[in-house]
């Protein structure tokens, strides 16, 4: 009898029964094996929080890693407002809006540094002081509030008749005041009184601490650049790094205890809150399987990264916080990222954290938010990063 030939690749991926001189040889396949995650890092973090029906999760994510660094400056767990940065940013916006007459985006989006712009001329305050909520409201809703601000902005900018809106600054403070509350100029925290200014000097925290890196193509690399995505509109500067760079970068920065802002792209069905994870599939068939079993990622090339950039399939989505490292059984390593969707509902997993392959965080990052002290010398070195 002829003997039969089979490759390892093929024994690999079927079960075979064959009789070879009489004999039965049973080849067993391995099972698709189901996460199981293992802590390697694990920072600091306040509790994961819900933005509600508001697109501020760009407020959301960066406050979340001002009170990380709070946490790590004074040894203080300190529920800050994202809503008070939010208030003091929708003017900032309304502003650069006119003066673009129209032409410009005029959203709830925003990026992290718009965060450290609001920090730096208004400052802080805690949650406490300010909530955002009125009228008894328990849940975040800004659905109403930026067609009102534009129908105000955009009477403007027409001059129909030298404007209904003539005085559009006073306006728009007025529809901010009623749907999200006055800014409070003093408030007591632990006994003592501040206001803003002084109750960011109590935290010991520096805008100026904090740069914001990237990796893309179109500009040279170890240089500093305007990035052109929509919700830039402060025209904030990135630096930019080769992408195996801004990997060990985060890595640098987490193994020394410092949390980062994520911008990326959550558009991807193999991102799933449901499931805590976001995987990059090699095979499209791959892609529900991924949410539960581990599967062979792609292999993700500047190129590739770049591609998916510039034909919008790699967008700035959403903003959260990495707050540590994971790792499953074969030590694949994934990145511990805050969401800001709040911690129940049916598609809510994993206390609202997401695990984030590195495949994904290649392909669909836009940009991280770290404390300078967080890098190491030659990175500052190359970025020319005092």
């Amino acid at each position: 009898m002829k003997r039969k030939l089979f490759s390892i690749a093929f024994l690999a991926i079927t079960q075979l029964f064959f009789a070879q001189e009489g004999t039965v040889i049973n080849v067993r396949l391995p099972t698709a094996q189901k996460y199981v995650f293992t802590p390697v890092i694990d920072i600091e973090a306040s509790n994961v929080k819900s933005q509600g029906y508001t697109g501020t999760c760009w407020s959301f994510s960066t406050t979340s890693f001002i009170e990380s660094e709070i946490y790590k400056n004074i040894g203080k767990n300190i529920d800050i407002s994202e809503m008070y940065t939010v208030r003091n940013t929708y003017p900032i916006k309304a502003w650069d809006y006119v003066m673009r007459q129209g032409k410009t985006q005029f959203g709830e989006g925003g990026l992290a540094h718009d965060v450290l712009n609001s920090i730096r001329i208004y400052g802080l305050v805690p949650q406490s002081a300010f909530s955002g909520l009125v009228n008894g409201e328990t849940n975040y809703n800004h659905s109403k509030i930026v067609p009102e601000l534009k129908k105000v902005l955009d009477a403007y900018i027409k001059n129909d008749k030298h404007s209904k809106h003539p005085n559009w600054k006073k306006e728009v403070d007025s529809i901010l005041n009623v749907t999200i509350g006055k800014i409070p100029e003093k408030f007591m925290y632990d006994g003592v009184y501040y206001t803003p200014k002084t109750f960011l000097k109590m935290t010991h925290i520096n805008p100026d601490d904090y740069v914001t890196l990237t990796s893309f193509m179109q500009q040279p690399f170890y240089t500093k650049f305007i990035l052109n995505i929509p919700d830039n509109f402060a025209n904030g500067s990135f630096y930019n790094l080769p992408l195996n760079e801004l990997v060990t970068t985060v890595d640098n920065a987490l193994k020394n205890g410092y949390t980062l802002a994520i911008d990326c792209d959550v558009s991807e069905k193999t991102f799933s809150q449901k499931y805590g994870v976001a995987i990059e599939p090699k095979k499209l068939d791959d892609d529900k399987k991924a949410m539960t079993y581990i599967v062979t990622e792609k292999e993700i090339t500047p190129e590739y990264r770049q591609q998916e950039f510039e034909n919008y399939d790699t967008t700035d989505d959403h903003l959260m916080q990495i707050v540590g490292m994971v790792k499953d059984q074969n030590n694949n390593e994934y990145y511990k990222i805050k969401n800001s969707w709040g911690t129940t509902g049916d598609r809510i997993g994993n206390g609202g954290y997401v695990y984030m392959s590195k495949p994904y965080f290649k392909l669909k990052t836009i940009s991280v938010l770290v404390n300078k002290k967080g890098l190491n010398k030659t990175i500052k070195e190359e970025l020319k990063i005092k």
